[in-house]
């Protein structure tokens, strides 16, 4: 059965998600709103990686809400903090109510003489077929596929008689106390995962194709903690935030502009934090420039301490296969182990493999371009609530959101029932949507929409330039048109 028409289907209740619907309540009250998650909790990322010792890797100043700000002491935050805090804020705003759980959501089709659109899916609990129908979409899939996450096709895998898993398949029954366990890759999970494993395991190798860049930050910012000791909390709160995202941009800025410098300085930062003899130049110095792809956290020197101490042993070698003991490298040596990890990636799966039709029609968003990093051309009434990859998600979660709801009350204002991005240029040229060089990113630069290389066709990647685009540019810019 159909039900009645609603003004904005969110969907996914991840921190893209209850950012949305935090957005509408504070700025477009008088709009009915309704979140479609897939799962049974709230939380996206948060409530479905379980390994040990997941944590941001952006400070939680600028990874928070800018209308829901950080109390916490530790500038970089566990896990099950993160998901308390994104339960808070939906408890803050009242949005239980508005949220469907176990709702799977496979395609959305507009309707141009309705100027609507029909959302279908699956209600897996209820083990029925569901439909709505609404004004205005957000799409809050994130960017990844959640039910598998990367794995090479590993020569001789099921000879291996230990156990196998990759991080996003982790449960909380995986015993690791007292046993060898070996971490293939170099990204941000298996930066995160190892030095919490160190803590019980009898010993931890990193196994690495490649390195990868690495930055350390403090868990807890001495100067954030005065300024919240010692000055308004709002006060505080600005400033610490501002001070991040500067930082985030200048560090950012001259990685392009000075690749050498920047790369020198982090090779020393690594070398006056490790003991004396580790070989640097084979384990960390990465044969790419740094953010051509993502820079990686350290906290607290944590991963340097648990190889200074020898629970940690890197290794920088390819793979030969595995056998029944562990893993044959192609130098010739064993390395044993009672456990590995595949910390070797994720799926990137635009909007959630969602099918989008325009009047029954599919689409195919690989030959699309985005508009200011939130739409797709030619597609109607909707955005893409996507975040940054060179800085913290949530920053551009709250411009895209704040737009979007500008164009409501516009449209409300003037009486409009559409909207759609056009593109009015036939030279236009055109880019990958995402500037990184990352295998994931590789992997899927098939499957998503592409950018241009002028505004409004390009993501800046820059907070700065972004918020005065989005806050302060006028709606009707010569490239989004309106109906009514």
């Amino acid at each position: 059965m159909k039900n009645e028409l609603i003004d904005v289907i969110i969907i996914g209740a991840g921190i893209s998600g209850i950012g949305a619907a935090c957005h509408l309540r504070r700025k477009c009250p008088n709009k009915s709103f309704l979140i479609l998650e897939g799962r049974n909790k709230i939380g996206g990322t948060w409530d479905l990686f379980k390994y040990p010792g997941i944590r941001s890797d952006s400070d939680m100043y600028t990874f928070a809400y800018k209308f829901s700000p950080w109390t916490h002491k530790n500038t970089i935050s566990d896990g099950k903090t993160i998901l308390k805090y994104l339960n808070d804020t939906s408890l803050k705003f009242s949005l239980e109510n508005h949220i469907k759980y176990n709702h799977w959501i496979d395609e959305i089709n507009w309707n141009s003489s309705k100027n609507e659109w029909t959302v279908l899916g699956f209600d897996k609990q209820k083990n029925k077929k569901i439909e709505y129908s609404c004004k205005f979409l957000m799409s809050c899939t994130g960017y990844y596929d959640y039910d598998s996450g990367y794995t090479p096709d590993f020569k001789g895998l099921e000879n291996f008689q230990g156990q196998f898993i990759h991080p996003q398949k982790w449960t909380n029954d995986i015993d690791y106390l007292n046993k060898d366990v070996i971490v293939i890759g170099s990204g941000a999970t298996a930066i995160t995962l190892i030095p919490s494993l160190s803590e019980k395991a009898k010993h931890v190798t990193m196994l690495q194709r490649s390195p990868t860049y690495l930055m350390n930050l403090p868990r807890k910012d001495k100067f954030t903690n005065f300024l919240f000791r010692f000055t308004p909390s709002k006060f505080a709160h600005f400033i610490s935030r501002w001070k991040y995202i500067i930082r985030q941009i200048y560090f950012y800025g001259i990685s392009k502009r000075r690749p050498k410098e920047v790369k020198k300085f982090i090779k020393n930062e690594i070398k006056n934090s490790l003991s004396k003899g580790f070989d640097i130049e084979k384990h960390f110095n990465p044969k790419y420039d740094p953010w051509d792809e993502r820079v990686c956290v350290v906290v607290d020197n944590d991963l340097y301490e648990a190889i200074n101490q020898g629970k940690c042993t890197v290794v920088t070698e390819n793979i030969n296969s595995f056998n029944k003991n562990g893993i044959l490298l192609e130098s010739g040596k064993q390395l044993k182990a009672d456990i590995i990890i595949s910390a070797t990636g994720l799926r990137l799966k635009f909007m959630g493999g969602i099918k989008i039709k325009i009047d029954n029609k599919t689409i195919d968003t690989s030959k699309l371009v985005s508009y200011k990093g939130m739409m797709l051309q030619d597609i109607p009434n909707a955005t893409i609530v996507f975040g940054y990859t060179n800085a913290s998600w949530t920053l551009k979660i709250d411009l895209v959101c704040e737009y979007f709801c500008r164009i409501l009350n516009h449209m409300e204002k003037n009486e409009l029932k559409s909207f759609v991005p056009k593109i009015n240029d036939e030279n236009l040229e055109i880019e990958p949507s995402i500037g990184l060089k990352s295998g994931y990113v590789k992997r899927a630069q098939k499957l998503l929409p592409k950018q241009g290389k002028k505004y409004p066709w390009k993501l800046n990647q820059n907070y700065i330039m972004d918020m005065f685009s989005l806050k302060f540019k006028k709606i009707e810019d010569g490239y989004i048109y309106f109906k009514n």
